[in-house]
């Protein structure tokens, strides 16, 4: 019976790729069978940085003397209206949660391959404000450390790190007004869970690193452990 209804849903599903194709979101051309998200084309074009190979790589420079990351990296280089900001723009703006955990699977089959994060014991998302999580439907850190957690096998904790206080969005805010909108808003919980272990805090991207270095400092200020850090992109 179930080999019968495949037989009838595979021409109704190729009429239906054939009239209402996906569209790419780097793009915006239509997907066929068995691409995802993006196109082969814009999948073979994206900017990888290859950070997670390079020891002393630019983001990881950017932090010296702020927060000592065991790691800091990044999957794209992002610039303005390239393939990888319409990316963040869907994912972040336009509910399509799927981008950040295909970019994420993508982003993690690399690590994994390249054994970058072998001795990661959890993957932690930065956290949005519950209101702004609502008003958005989802969190855009979590869909990508879900991405990241689902192709290396290692567990995302999301109650580990929390946000209390709303802050406005950073976006066109200088470094310093970055720095003072993300200072002192989040705090830690169960931290008996995760003491002497390394944790991965993962973002969207990483523009000032304010958000990343206002989230290590919870996390060092609570427990003794090891941090990293990952990003889909990078724009210093």
């Amino acid at each position: 019976m179930e080999n019968r209804f495949n037989f009838i849903r595979q021409p109704i599903e190729d009429l239906l790729y054939l009239f209402f194709p996906s569209a790419c979101v780097a793009c915006g051309t239509g997907l066929v069978q068995q691409e995802q998200v993006i196109c082969t084309t814009c999948r073979f074009k994206l900017p990888l940085t290859n950070y997670h190979k390079w020891i002393g790589n630019p983001m990881e420079k950017h932090f010296w003397g702020r927060v000592n990351f065991e790691k800091a990296i990044a999957y794209l280089y992002f610039g303005k209206e390239t393939r990888v900001q319409e990316l963040l723009h869907h994912l972040k703006y336009k509910g399509r949660d799927d981008v950040g955990t295909y970019i994420g699977e993508l982003y993690g089959s690399d690590l994994k391959r390249d054994h970058a994060v072998d001795d990661v014991d959890f993957i932690i998302p930065v956290p949005l404000h519950p209101s702004r999580e609502r008003f958005r439907g989802y969190n855009q850190a979590f869909m990508i450390g879900k991405g990241i957690s689902e192709a290396t096998g290692i567990t995302m904790r999301n109650d580990f790190l929390l946000r209390g206080i709303a802050s406005t969005t950073q976006t066109k805010k200088t470094r310093f007004e970055r720095w003072k909108n993300v200072e002192e808003i989040f705090y830690t919980e169960k931290t008996e869970q995760w003491k002497g272990k390394h944790l991965l805090i993962v973002d969207d991207v990483m523009t000032t690193g304010s958000t990343l270095e206002a989230c290590s400092r919870a996390l060092l200020n609570s427990a003794d452990v090891k941090l990293s850090c990952a990003t889909i992109a990078v724009a210093m």
